[in-house]
């Protein structure tokens, strides 16, 4: 079996994941390959797209919000994701067991005794005039019935987990500054999910496998499970393994992939590139080492914007006073100077111009 040293993963990353070069690809059809953006910090996705796409008009995704193509919610890892409505509609079921042990994993103790599917109900029933409402808003009223509860444990077993909710807009428009406010997907929409699977198929759970190869390959079902927080997708990884082709790592793991996917020359140069904070680039694996050293592996998780330069993790980036502040991870030539700092003018003229 063919082995994939890390220069090579890092360069098949990169070109599926757009950053090796820029996409000529529409803002909506970016965010769909991506299979969505993480955006717990609203204004983030505009730059992970501004990195991946030539000319991109952060007008073009705000619109797309407010139009309901795309929509905000919890997805992968009960995080905040922009994902496609469409993929939305017909992915939702499919993680509803995760966001529920997930949001239980953090506040099992506070909702022991809780009937989750009568909070539901309650839940239901109070957004159904669908009016959008902050947490607080629905914590309150949830206290009236579970008054021995903590309020903050029954809103996050609502909003994440047991009713699929939207956050609406201005939330995640282009330079707006909003709070969340929550109204069920199906309202907003206009549409309800689709359902689970019946008997046992996952229809969904092969399509998740496929696309996130197309994104992120070639990965390991562990960096699978990292991506989505889902841990029952082996049935679906085999049910598509006959049209994979597999690889090895340095370390021995298996790696699946599509036939065409872009498996780039390891030698083929990358450009310095600007990370948003949480940027699945690096958040999509459980080994990160194809683009981040193990002693900067957490720098994205907790939500500090990174640099990439020859395609690694090198460098954190802030904007301090309407200034780019760039901070190196390691010594850079002159010329890999130059590059970052061109590319940061280009950045800044974007975020502030």
């Amino acid at each position: 079996m063919t082995v994939l040293d890390t220069r090579a993963l890092n360069r098949a990353t990169l070109a599926r994941q757009l950053l090796l070069d820029r996409a000529d690809l529409p803002v909506l059809d970016a965010v769909a390959h991506l299979c969505g953006l993480q955006a717990q910090e609203p204004q983030e996705p505009f730059v992970g797209l501004w990195s991946r796409l030539r000319a991109f008009d952060p007008a073009v995704l705000s619109d797309l919000l407010v139009g309901r193509s795309v929509v905000r919610t919890h997805l992968m890892r009960r995080t905040v994701h922009l994902l496609t409505a469409d993929d939305v509609v017909a992915w939702r079921a499919r993680h509803d067991g995760m966001l529920r042990q997930k949001v239980l994993g953090v506040y099992r103790k506070e909702l022991a005794g809780v009937d989750l599917d009568e909070l539901a109900a309650a839940g239901r029933a109070l957004m159904a005039d669908g009016e959008p409402r902050a947490m607080a808003e629905l914590t309150r009223a949830m206290a009236g019935r579970w008054p021995t509860t903590e309020p903050r444990a029954l809103g996050e077993m609502l909003i994440s987990a047991l009713i699929p909710m939207g956050q609406l807009p201005p939330r995640g428009v282009w330079r707006a500054k909003a709070g969340v406010r929550n109204v069920p997907l199906s309202l907003w929409l206009g549409r309800e999910l689709d359902p689970p699977a019946p008997n046992g198929a996952d229809p969904v759970g092969r399509t998740l496998v496929l696309r996130y190869l197309a994104a992120y390959g070639p990965a390991a079902t562990a960096d699978l499970r990292a991506w989505c927080g889902l841990a029952g997708l082996p049935a679906a990884v085999a049910s598509v393994r006959d049209e994979l082709v597999s690889f090895r790592d340095e370390r021995g793991r298996e790696l699946l992939d599509l036939p065409d996917a872009p498996r780039p020359d390891p030698g083929t140069p990358a450009p310095v590139r600007f990370l948003p904070a949480f940027d699945n680039a690096l958040l999509g694996y459980d080994d990160r080492t194809r683009i981040v050293d193990d002693a900067h592996r957490n720098l994205s998780v907790a939500g500090i914007r990174v640099v990439l330069v020859d395609g690694r993790v090198s460098a954190t980036w802030t904007v301090k006073d309407g200034a780019l502040d760039v901070t190196p991870l390691r010594d850079f030539s002159l010329a890999e100077r130059d590059a970052v700092a061109e590319e940061g003018q280009a950045l800044t003229a974007f975020l502030i111009g």
